[in-house]
């Protein structure tokens, strides 16, 4: 393999990142954990799977970030999750805490890569990257659009009994409860949904859509979703290594699109070998507008809230 990926975090979204990233022998494969042997531990059980699923990836597991030295592209997954009794700014000072020591180490070892966010709060976690790796805008991208607009797609293709290879959908805005699901730019086989279901559905659909996490969180009991989010982050890896320009909603930074500044919002971008090498400006409607500026102004509130711990 000539590229190389670093997986940080070998909980379920990092071992579930790296398998697929494997699998599809987009690039060799370093999974790294603070937990000693976890990480050694995964990756030889994927290098053993190698021979069944015919791939010639190399899988390595470490502790420390030498063995991540030159990557291409980092897929960050490492923080924790919110416990009982613990608030919002409690969760938000450690997952900074742990974003700024593993950012610094990635800078470190691989100073060319792009970074693709993925560990929550993710809008407020791709800040603390930017700000802490010193890259350009380009090169550091959070995984949540896709994620949004994959669930999104899912209940869309389920509600109208038709394949999902069908669907397209579109979802903008903060990965949260305040998430933007654009029923005028979903389709299936190019025809608006809107001419499809009824607006009550749709507006079900999307609903549930921007519940989407938290449903499974209530079904899992102890832990949250991860197939989902790694097939999110590999696709957007798989676009970047390949260099094939998909557009897929990524949480990007903004300097004044949508009219937002300063911000990492979730809108459709055109990712390459250079990372984001085009935002999409879509015209929104004033509804869609205001919903995506109320998104906006959720993250924000994050932003502002780190900016207190310093």
């Amino acid at each position: 393999m000539k590229q190389k990926v670093t997986v940080v975090g070998a909980g379920n979204v990092g071992a579930t990142a790296a398998q697929r990233l494997a699998e599809k022998e987009l690039a060799d494969v370093v999974l790294v954990d603070i937990i000693e042997g976890v990480p050694q531990g995964k990756s030889l059980d994927l290098a053993e799977a190698a021979p069944i699923e015919k791939h010639d990836a190399h899988l390595a597991g470490a502790n420390r970030y030498e063995a991540s030295a030159g990557s291409d592209l980092v897929i960050i997954t490492a923080g924790i999750p919110r416990k009982p009794g613990m608030s919002r700014d409690d969760l938000l000072a450690i997952n900074r805490g742990i974003m700024k020591n593993v950012v610094s180490e990635v800078v470190r070892y691989s100073p060319d890569a792009i970074l693709i966010i993925v560990s929550n709060p993710l809008d407020a976690m791709c800040h603390v990257a930017l700000e802490e790796s010193g890259f350009p805008k380009n090169r550091v991208i959070g995984m949540a659009g896709v994620l949004d607009s994959a669930r999104f797609r899912a209940f869309i293709a389920a509600e109208l009994n038709v394949s999902v290879e069908n669907v397209q959908a579109l979802v903008l805005g903060g990965h949260g409860d305040t998430m933007v699901p654009l029923p005028r730019f979903s389709t299936v086989a190019g025809v608006p949904i809107t001419e499809l279901m009824a607006p009550e559905r749709i507006e079900a659909l999307a609903a549930r859509t921007r519940n989407g996490g938290a449903e499974i969180v209530g079904l899992l009991k102890t832990g949250s979703a991860y197939y989902a989010p790694a097939s999110a982050a590999v696709e957007m890896a798989e676009s970047i290594l390949k260099d094939k320009k998909k557009i897929l909603p990524c949480a990007a930074y903004l300097e004044g699109e949508y009219g937002l500044t300063g911000l990492f919002v979730g809108v459709p971008v055109k990712l390459g070998k250079n990372g984001i090498e085009q935002i999409i400006s879509l015209s929104l409607a004033p509804d869609e507008q205001k919903a995506l500026e109320k998104s906006a102004a959720a993250v924000r509130e994050l932003v502002e809230a780190m900016k207190k711990m310093k």
